[in-house]
């Protein structure tokens, strides 16, 4: 068991922290709120979440050691040992994973020398397996610290581990300059990204991400003409005589709802067949 309590900051480190706690405190009408971005500003000073930072946080929002604790571990983002400059993560959900990956995947793993959360020992990447990155139109998918790089191979994968531990520049497919892990957990405790560029540099979805917001503003499909439009959806039936499906050789059946609006009979709904906290125990 660790000697208890955990280890205080230096006196100037402190110091800084907690400035910059209070100005991340005043954002909410109530402090507790606070404590996600709390958890990555300490997370930004060492890399990880230490006992030492799960100490400071509860001192700023007066909670116990162990409720900080409770979130810390159930959040992933939150690191809870020593890790890399750089968090290669690399998405195996459904769709990257057939497209290569898991085979990326297996590539750094051996490549690497390390498992799924492990550290290299340059202590230059951590290397992990994530879940669905919204990306799905640039399968395979690889991000480093939360920045996109789209379409990878397990060539281009072991080629951008290279570089991030050579030191050399790596620029991410779409969205703002790559930096360390520490500087992004600053960013995501509410401080601005300083660096010139970075806030203009940005990037969007792919085509098919973007498809369903299209046909719910009535815009044309895309690849399709002009005629092929489908209306937004409005509290009538029927707005235009275009069909839902926006085929025009497709009739929808009148009158006929979807799942999700046709009633459902219940047995708080039947009159014949009642239930619930009226009925005596045994009827």
């Amino acid at each position: 068991m660790p000697m208890l309590p955990a280890p205080d900051y230096p006196a100037e480190v402190r110091a800084r922290l907690e400035a910059d706690a209070k100005e991340v405190i005043a954002r909410y009408p109530g402090a507790r709120s606070a404590l996600l971005p709390l958890l990555h500003l300490v997370q930004a000073e060492e890399g990880h979440v230490t006992r030492t930072g799960i100490r400071f946080c509860a001192e700023q929002l007066d909670l116990t050691t162990a409720e900080v604790t409770a979130v810390s571990t159930f959040y992933s983002m939150y690191r809870r040992k020593p890790s890399g400059d750089y968090q290669v993560g690399v998405c195996t959900n459904t769709l990257c994973a057939v497209m290569g990956g898991d085979a990326i995947f297996e590539e750094l793993k051996e490549h690497l020398g390390v498992g799924n959360g492990e550290t290299t020992e340059d202590g230059a990447v951590t290397l992990e397996h994530i879940e669905c990155n919204a990306a799905c139109d640039f399968a395979p998918v690889v991000m480093v610290n939360w920045e996109f790089f789209d379409n990878q191979t397990p060539q281009s994968a072991r080629r951008l581990v290279d570089d991030l531990r050579a030191g050399r520049t790596v620029e991410p497919t779409r969205g703002a300059p790559l930096c360390t892990f520490k500087e992004t957990a600053r960013m995501l405790a509410g401080f601005p990204d300083e660096r010139p560029g970075a806030v203009e540099a940005t990037g969007g979805a792919g085509s098919a991400s973007l498809i369903g917001l299209r046909l719910a503003k009535g815009e044309a499909a895309p690849g399709r003409g002009a005629d092929h439009v489908i209306a937004p959806r409005t509290t009538t039936d029927h707005p235009t005589d275009e069909p839902p499906s926006g085929h025009s050789a497709e009739q929808a059946p009148s009158g006929h709802p979807s799942s999700h609006d046709a009633p459902h009979e219940t047995s708080a709904s039947d009159d014949q067949h009642p239930a619930g906290p009226t009925a005596e125990e045994g009827e």
